[in-house]
């Protein structure tokens, strides 16, 4: 699903370069479960950005579902973000004036259309049937990251990606939201990678990736 080849990535800081990611190559098959570990500052988030399409690889291939990212334009990017990757991410990024129901219903637009049903199904799955008229200042932090969930997993993506998705959490709310998500993945089958710190979380998952200045220093799997 997912082919990484030689994968670097340069940013231009003034009148220096600054290489996040040097000469990655990696794998993800159809339906895997993968964390990703590392410091801060080793490039994890670059990575999820060039796996979601949010950034483009400097040099190197990036293969997703046998497209080669790199020849693809602005408009097909988008459309691949939209339709076929969920991101969850560690603030949430909710619109504060809309509901629960209305913040899924807005991820929706750029899969295909809104469904208000299925929508309200999304948050069903995450324990917030109840809550779907709420908006994110009346929610928990817990219920903020449902929400973001039930978001993604509405547009029923084959991907999902989650940067540090219980890094704002406590324990008990961080345990529900990984519970979901490892949830999801065993009924639907949908490849999830997860940036994480948190070495529990990433001993659930089936393999472990290491980062360390840019590079993987190492594999495990679990």
């Amino acid at each position: 699903m997912i082919a990484l080849k030689g994968v670097s990535k340069t940013y231009k800081i003034g009148k220096r370069d600054l290489t996040v990611l040097q000469g990655i190559t990696l794998n993800i098959e159809q339906g895997e479960l993968v964390a990703v570990m590392g410091a801060s500052g080793s490039g994890k988030t670059t990575l999820l950005n060039i796996l979601g399409c949010l950034d483009r690889p400097t040099n190197g291939s990036y293969l997703f579902e046998d497209k080669e990212v790199s020849q693809l334009n602005g408009n097909e990017l988008a459309r691949i973000r939209g339709e076929r990757i969920g991101f969850i991410f560690q603030t949430f990024n909710l619109l504060s004036r809309l509901s629960a129901l209305t913040n899924v219903e807005l991820g929706m637009q750029y899969a295909g259309g809104v469904d208000r049903q299925r929508a309200i199904e999304a948050l069903g799955k995450v324990g917030l049937a109840d809550r779907i008229h709420h908006r994110p200042v009346e929610l928990s932090g817990g219920e903020q990251q449902r929400v973001a969930i039930a978001r993604a997993i509405a547009k029923n993506p084959s991907l999902f990606l989650a940067d540090e998705p219980t890094g704002q959490l406590d324990s008990h709310s961080g345990e529900e939201v990984i519970s979901i998500l490892l949830s999801l993945h065993a009924e639907r089958g949908t490849t999830l990678l997860v940036v994480t710190h948190d070495t529990e979380i990433a001993h659930r998952c089936q393999r472990i990736i290491y980062l360390k200045d840019g590079e993987i220093v190492r594999e495990e799997k679990v």
